[in-house]
């Protein structure tokens, strides 16, 4: 599903030194070079503040952490997603709250969410699925009516550029109070381990948020609020570091791909190609996933793998249904969308590496299986 050898290949380099300097300097926590990668990524993203952590779950827990939730205050987010997005609502006490989400873009359903708004709402968690940007502006409308904060879970779309209605551009994880994204090697942009960072531009959030990464201190051994010990390592950070300067070039080597997957599936009564905006860079392709009708899918899966092609199944169980987080208060006629995502999506390699002759040979075997 990923190349991450052929892409380490080409900064080999810059990689391996960088990761050298580490070991050498023995500043292994906290050190120059995680500081040098926020500042970047500060710049990068257009935000004030970025404070690095070690993954994108803690990223999202911390969010929440420093914006005050409480125990009872109830979060709406997108039942069709990767679980660490509800599993920290639950875990902190506070009451997930899912909602149905939009055929065509896979994000957050806007009716959907603001139909689950009641009196103890405090929060929306929009996922940028698969790279794609969540509808910001609608989102930030209602948050704004309602007074609700807004997370933005960043975790598959850093680097996607969101276009507003009045023409201005943003960075995704720009654009809400506060936002997470996530590390892991497999992400668009991924260190060789885990790692994670929440984004902001208040000033008074992103000092706390300083405070609950590193055990709630400022001063050390003096604990200023309840915290977490959750830090990105200076490995990480390097590795970070080389590979940002490419993130731009690594998006676009994935819209590409997606278009050239698109041209070669688009058009097939059975398929359901991804939405691609020529104009705009809202959809960085973390996956390319498609919707397949009238066929097994799971059967199709099978015939992949018989080829020797990987793909990915994202995701089988909606969040509701999952035991984990069933609650009586879900009724399954608010649910048709992501039920029936669940049944029909398969996702395809995507990766920065991919060549021509590789999205050829996918696409032909998906065609083959579909066209029986």
């Amino acid at each position: 599903m990923v190349d991450l050898k052929g892409q380490y290949e080409f900064i080999k380099e810059r990689i391996n030194s960088s990761v050298i300097e580490v070991i050498e300097s023995t500043a292994y926590i906290n050190g120059p070079e995680v500081h040098a990668f926020q500042k970047e990524l500060e710049d990068y993203l257009g935000v004030k503040h970025v404070i690095p952590c070690a993954n994108g779950t803690d990223a999202l827990q911390i969010a929440m952490m420093g914006l005050g939730l409480k125990s009872g205050d109830e979060v709406i987010t997108a039942d069709f997603t990767f679980a660490a997005t509800v599993e920290v609502i639950a875990l902190l006490g506070l009451t997930p709250v899912l909602v149905d989400v939009d055929p065509i873009n896979f994000n957050i359903d806007i009716e959907a969410m603001k139909a689950a708004i009641t009196p103890k709402t405090k929060a929306i968690v929009p996922v940028h699925l698969f790279g794609q940007c969540a509808d910001m502006d609608a989102i930030m409308e209602v948050a704004k009516e309602h007074d609700l904060f807004v997370i933005e879970d960043n975790a598959q779309a850093i680097g996607a550029t969101y276009t507003s209605k009045d023409g201005s551009k943003q960075k995704a994880g720009a654009i809400g109070h506060v936002a997470s994204t996530s590390f892991f090697p497999s992400k668009n942009l991924g260190c060789y381990g885990d790692g994670g960072a929440i984004f902001t531009n208040d000033d008074d959030l992103a000092h706390t948020i300083r405070g609950i990464v590193n055990h709630g201190m400022y001063k050390r051994y003096y604990h200023d609020v309840v915290g977490v010990n959750s830090r990105l390592d200076s490995i990480q950070a390097a590795i970070l570091r080389a590979k940002l300067p490419h993130l731009d070039n690594y998006n676009k080597a994935r819209q590409d791909a997606a278009r050239k997957y698109t041209a070669a599936l688009s058009g097939h009564e059975n398929i359901i190609t991804p939405t691609i905006c020529e104009n705009c860079d809202c959809h960085v392709f973390h996956q390319y996933t498609l919707r397949v009708l009238n066929v097994d899918r799971d059967a199709l899966v099978k015939h992949l793998n018989e080829n020797d092609i990987p793909c990915g199944i994202y995701y089988p169980v909606p969040l509701h249904l999952q035991k984990a987080y069933r609650d009586d208060r879900y009724d399954e006629a608010n649910f048709t969308v992501t039920n029936q995502l669940a049944k029909e999506v398969i996702s395809l390699p995507m990766h920065t590496e991919l060549e021509d002759d590789q999205i050829e040979y996918i696409t032909s075997k998906v065609l083959e299986f579909v066209n029986k």
